[in-house]
């Protein structure tokens, strides 16, 4: 081993492997007799391609030339595609329309009418009726640009067999603030889906509605819902993630007992709830998997599954446990979830196939794989029992060494409160170099986004790529994050800009206490609302050294009255009703605090961002300017909210690594484009 300095060590992971042929894998559907994902490629501008696995082991672009599947619903987007057996309907990325690309056709066919204005109308989150005529799906429609009022959301009901005469599609539910998963039962009697109002989040609180599905058996195109009732959820329980049983029982994913688990309602019990009509009191659901740990995920983006009913009645269920994902299965009849045994801590997608399921599966050394699953049938109480797994489409083959990647170490750590916090450390890691004996190595501190996510326990050769050059990494879960249950998630009400914050700089000060980081040489990063967290730790306390902020919120301000309707009034709970309490927005605003900022800053930005507009980033660095603080800013065309070209990742990666080689004073080994840093 020979001894650099930290921060110099020569890798072979370079920006450049971040983006070479690599894809993103999305949603997993299950076709008549394949598998099909949604692949997000930087190489080809962030463009989102469906492949299709054929039975006979090879696997297959779906979309021709000029088309892409990704919806802007809620500007996060998800459940862009939908099947029924080999026939495919998608949200195309440039118009937003709703195209039917039928099994065996070369080109897509429109199934929605051009919108009033550009993007005005968006679908998400579809699914096809029991009778295949038509597609229900969430529609967000724009008003005109300029004009007054929010967006309306809406589940609506589209034709899926124009023939040159694409009609205005039937709205079947419309006057709550949000809808998601509209979800037909087998024998197309019903249908679910999940709602919720403002100020509040999905993983607030929100209602399961069940209501009769009427539609013209003799091929009319005519289609409605009865009175809907609500059967499980309130203000106080987030319910998600619906689906439909073979026999006609309705599964869902609720976290009434602090954790989100999964229950089930009979068919009996919707057909009665129904049938009692809206007054009724909503029926008691049985429990069928339960665990101490969190099956389901924040409602960040459409069509996310945790869970897949085997065809032998047993359960497979995803669950997050100390920030490391696992398999594990439960009975058909209901009962404890029994821990698995599986390569995989970051899990996916969870579909029904076959005899198994098939995911979206990685580990802390190789990147996201779609897999099919086997789960024995005698299984093991103490956990030893181990799945069997057959890759469909592999990870990429990056040639590295894996003794070049750093694993991660759950920590969980004293902070505020007398509360514990949790985060991932990453110890710098290579296999030819070590720092020096007297010098402990730089540490990167990551807030993630959200705020209500969660570090991703997977290969990400964005955190390698700083750990094989000798920086350390800690990926800090903070108070308010997911993976926890719904008490740890709700400690960032009225506190954010806090506990965050708190969380992050206690994590830090674990680390320089084993001696894991050099009190000296502190970073913080973040994007979005792990950005506002970076610019707060910058502002409001004296820890770091510096700093980078990825489309990051700098004023709470500008935020409440200047972004999308889904976060529109996120901030309610975060930080107080808005303009009542618009003391506690400019206190915690970093845009207002920027004299007490006295360490270097880069920011990163997207040009179209509608989520953090770029005014936000502007304005911090001509804070940042007129205050004579070092800063790099670099503004990125054609990115919305988070980078999904190839350039623009390779560029920011690099133009950050350049910043903190001069800011710490290493020469880095790479050779880099520099980047201008103003007041240094």
């Amino acid at each position: 081993m020979e001894q650099r300095p930290y921060g110099t060590w020569p890798s072979p992971i370079t920006a450049e492997l971040l983006v070479a042929k690599s894809v993103s894998i999305g949603e997993v559907a299950v076709g008549l007799v394949d598998v099909w994902w949604a692949e997000a490629r930087p190489e080809e501008g962030g463009r989102v391609q469906i492949v299709r696995h054929r039975p006979g082991g090879d696997w297959i672009d779906v979309l021709p030339e000029g088309f892409a599947a990704r919806t802007r619903v809620h500007e996060y987007g998800g459940g862009a595609w939908c099947l029924h057996q080999a026939d495919l309907v998608f949200s195309n990325w440039s118009d937003q329309r709703l195209w039917r690309l039928d099994a065996g056709a070369d080109h897509p066919f429109e199934l929605t009418p051009e919108p009033a204005h550009e993007h005005a109308d968006r679908y998400a989150d579809g699914r096809f009726t029991a009778d295949a005529r038509w597609v229900v799906c969430v529609r967000e429609r724009h008003p005109e640009p300029g004009s007054d009022g929010e967006p309306a959301n809406e589940i609506v009901a589209v034709w899926s067999r124009p023939r040159g005469d694409v009609r205005e599609p039937t709205v079947l539910v419309s006057g709550p603030d949000f809808v998601a998963a509209p979800r037909v039962s087998p024998d197309g009697r019903f249908l679910a889906w999940f709602q919720w109002h403002h100020p509040d989040m999905p993983w607030d609180g929100t209602e399961l509605h069940v209501a009769e599905l009427h539609s013209d058996p003799s091929g009319e195109r005519t289609i409605s819902v009865g009175p809907s009732v609500v059967v499980a959820g309130s203000r106080a329980e987030s319910v998600t993630q619906p689906e439909w049983a073979p026999d006609g029982s309705l599964l869902f994913l609720s976290d009434r007992t602090d954790w989100w688990n999964l229950y089930r309602l009979s068919a009996g019990q919707v057909e009665a709830a129904v049938a009692a009509g809206p007054t009724a009191a909503a029926p008691e659901p049985a429990l069928v998997a339960a665990i101490d740990a969190e099956i389901g995920v924040p409602h960040w983006v459409f069509d996310q599954s945790r869970y897949a009913l085997l065809d032998d009645g047993r359960v497979l269920v995803a669950f997050s446990h100390e920030g490391l994902d696992s398999l594990g299965v439960a009975p058909a009849d209901g009962g404890p979830v029994v821990p698995l045994r599986s390569p995989f801590t970051s899990l996916a997608s969870l579909r029904p196939f076959g005899s198994g399921a098939v995911l979206v599966g990685a580990s802390p050394t190789f990147e996201a794989a779609v897999c099919v699953v086997d789960v024995p049938a005698d299984v093991a109480a103490d956990g030893s029992t181990a799945v069997g797994v057959a890759t469909l489409r592999s990870p990429r083959d990056l040639g590295i060494d894996p003794a070049h990647f750093s694993v991660p170490e759950p920590i969980s750590f004293a902070t505020t409160g007398d509360r514990f916090a949790h985060a991932l450390y990453y110890p710098p890691t290579h296999p030819e170099h070590t720092g020096p004996d007297d010098e402990a190595p730089p540490l990167i501190v990551l807030s993630h986004g959200g705020p209500t996510s969660a570090a991703r326990p997977q290969l990400n050769l964005a955190v390698q790529f700083w750990t094989s050059r000798g920086f350390g990494v800690v990926d800090v879960n903070y108070g308010g994050s997911s993976g926890y249950g719904r008490g740890y998630r709700r400690r960032l009400i009225g506190e954010w800009g806090i506990v965050d914050v708190d969380d992050c700089v206690a994590a830090t000060r674990l680390l320089i206490d084993r001696g894991d980081a050099d009190r000296d040489r502190l970073v913080i990063r973040g994007g979005s609302a792990g950005g506002y967290t970076t610019l707060c730790a910058l502002a409001f306390r004296e820890v770091f050294a510096a700093g980078a902020s990825l489309y990051g919120i700098g004023d709470l301000e500008a935020l409440a009255t200047d972004t999308h309707k889904f976060e529109a009034r996120y901030l309610d709970s975060l930080v107080g009703p808005y303009p009542e309490r618009r003391d506690l927005y400019v206190e915690r605003s970093p845009i207002h605090n920027l004299d007490e900022l006295d360490c270097p800053v880069i920011v990163l930005q997207g040009a179209e961002d509608a989520v953090v507009p770029p005014s936000q980033a502007e304005a911090l660095i001509e804070a940042l300017d007129a205050n004579g603080q070092p800063y790099a800013y670099l503004l990125f065309e054609g990115e919305q909210h988070g980078f999904r070209k190839a350039e623009t990742i390779k560029r920011a990666l690099e133009a950050e690594a350049y910043f903190y080689s001069r800011v710490f004073g290493f020469d880095l080994a790479d050779d880099v484009e520099p980047v201008d840093i103003a007041n240094l």
